[in-house]
């Protein structure tokens, strides 16, 4: 019988037919002829039968060409030296990918301190008119998806944050510190609204902002009348008249990819005071029925917050480009 772990026969010479056994005359069938059995006896000399069938089947795996046993601690030294050669690479595949991830993760974290690191100097390294552009445009920014357009009026000097906010509001951005504080004032394509955005740069790192936009975030201190910015007024502009009593509505965002806080707060050109200002998410809802959301002055605040705040992003992603 072949081995039980032949291969498949390399030649296989075709097997003689075997008829049908004849059926004798009286209907009996004649036995099976002897020469056509696995174990009939070979022809003299040596060779096979004429009739016996000759099968050649490929070499087992562990026989020599004599078909006498070969050793196989051989293979199995080849085996284990190949496995040894694959565990080796496979682990060179892993330990690279792996090293190929580390160094894309720092790629990406070194890039990160990098446009952090550039938008911290856009107060000096950025020119005003590219932080405070002449004039802003705001498509779909107005109540209902009205386009806006607002026109800058007065630029306040660069300083620090002393007597710039009231006490409160001060004092919840005590924890970030303060770089400068640039300050600018708009009015609507009317003149009937004037709006100051301000950009606060600090000196935190960005950990340290992150807790504060938490902060800011989790207990709401958006949200709050007595945390409100205040307005820079300049004589001679439609805005000469607006100070603390005249803020309708506010925004403040924290930013955590950049160490700058950006505010906006707007009211009315005419100088009349307002007794219910309004934050401008809640202004800009659709049912408002303050005077502020009536107004659009919510709208006014976030539609310029939003929009310089978008340049402010895009002047630190121009400093982090390398020429090329």
């Amino acid at each position: 019988m072949p081995h039980p772990g032949a291969r498949t026969p390399v030649s296989a010479p075709p097997y003689p037919v075997q008829e049908p056994h004849a059926a004798s005359p009286a209907g009996e069938r004649t036995a099976p002829d002897p020469a056509l059995s696995w174990s009939a006896p070979l022809t003299p000399g040596g060779g096979p039968g004429a009739t016996r069938p000759v099968v050649s089947f490929g070499e087992p795996e562990g026989y020599d060409g004599d078909a006498r046993p070969r050793p196989l601690r051989r293979r199995g030294v080849s085996q284990a030296a190949a496995a040894a050669v694959c565990l080796v690479l496979g682990l060179g595949l892993i330990s690279g990918a792996a090293t190929g991830s580390w160094l894309v993760g720092d790629s990406d974290a070194a890039g990160s301190r990098s446009a952090y690191g550039a938008a911290a100097g856009l107060w000096h390294n950025v020119p005003v008119d590219r932080l405070f552009p002449p004039t802003v445009q705001g498509r779909g920014a107005g109540p209902g998806g009205a386009d806006r357009s607002w026109t800058r009026v007065a630029v306040a000097p660069d300083s620090g944050c002393k007597d710039a906010f009231d006490p409160l509001l001060r004092k919840a951005l005590a924890p970030v510190g303060c770089e400068r504080l640039l300050r600018a004032t708009y009015t609507d394509a009317t003149e009937s609204h004037v709006t100051t955005v301000g950009l606060l740069f600090t000196t935190a790192d960005a950990p340290g902002m992150t807790a504060l936009a938490n902060r800011f975030r989790k207990e709401r201190l958006d949200r709050r009348s007595d945390l409100m910015p205040l307005p820079y007024a300049a004589k001679g502009t439609p805005a000469a008249g607006f100070g603390a009593a005249q803020r309708a509505s506010w925004t403040v965002s924290v930013l955590t990819e950049a160490p700058v806080v950006v505010y906006a707060v707007s009211g009315w050109a005419d100088g009349r005071t307002v007794d219910d200002p309004q934050p401008a998410e809640d202004a800009m809802a659709a049912d408002a029925a303050t005077a502020a959301g009536q107004a659009g002055l919510g709208h006014e605040a976030q539609g310029l917050a939003d929009r310089l705040e978008r340049d402010l992003r895009r002047n630190a992603r121009s400093a982090t480009e390398q020429p090329s």
